[in-house]
């Protein structure tokens, strides 16, 4: 008789948590986002020409956007996605996005996504956020593996993934398709045990 292999992750435990808020260094939070605060910020990633070509979003009107925030929090009670606004911590709308989705629980893995608004861009809190995030999926959630994938051409996200911790495992060809054609995807990822810096 072979016994079945338990869940890495217990169904319900993801639910039980409550969603953090983590300070980041200097004066930025990582923090669930708010509607309708939040939703401009929403809308205009929506706009934004980096973010369309990176990351594909439909286009939102605000209450569409703030639909979508209701959803995300939907999403943590039915333990689909765990997203969060990086935003200044004084109060202030979101800047940013980051996320763990296409979560698997029983198999212990999930995959960074995010973006950020062109203000918030070169200043280094997606690094600090990208490893927060993944530092809670380890410590408090019980991930084993936490991968983040991002086009070749798109080396902005590269860096983020290197000095996240995340080293490079090989190249997805012909995996995700942009507006211009199908572009390879680097694949990066870090385990539980893995030592980082």
């Amino acid at each position: 008789m072979i016994n079945a292999i338990p869940p890495v992750v217990p169904a319900g435990h993801m639910r039980a948590l409550p969603q953090p808020t983590f300070a980041l260094d200097g004066e930025m939070l990582l923090r669930p986002w708010a509607a309708p605060t939040d939703a401009p910020a929403l809308v205009e990633s929506c706009h934004d020409p980096d973010i369309r070509h990176w990351n594909r979003p439909a286009l939102l009107t605000l209450p569409e956007a703030e639909d979508r925030i209701t959803r995300w929090h939907a999403r943590w009670q039915a333990e689909e996605a765990a997203i969060w606004a990086i935003a200044p911590a004084t109060p202030a709308p979101a800047v940013g996005l980051i996320g763990l989705g296409d979560l698997d629980l029983r198999g212990g893995s999930g995959e960074i996504l995010y973006w950020l608004l062109p203000a918030a861009r070169g200043t280094g809190v997606m690094v600090k956020a990208t490893d927060r995030v993944t530092r809670w999926a380890f410590d408090d959630l019980g991930l084993h593996r936490v991968r983040l994938t991002h086009s070749v051409a798109n080396p902005a996200s590269c860096a983020v993934a290197r000095k996240a911790g995340f080293p490079l495992e090989g190249t997805m060809r012909g995996a995700l398709l942009h507006a211009d054609g199908w572009h390879d995807e680097h694949l990066h990822a870090r385990l539980r045990t893995d030592v980082t810096p």
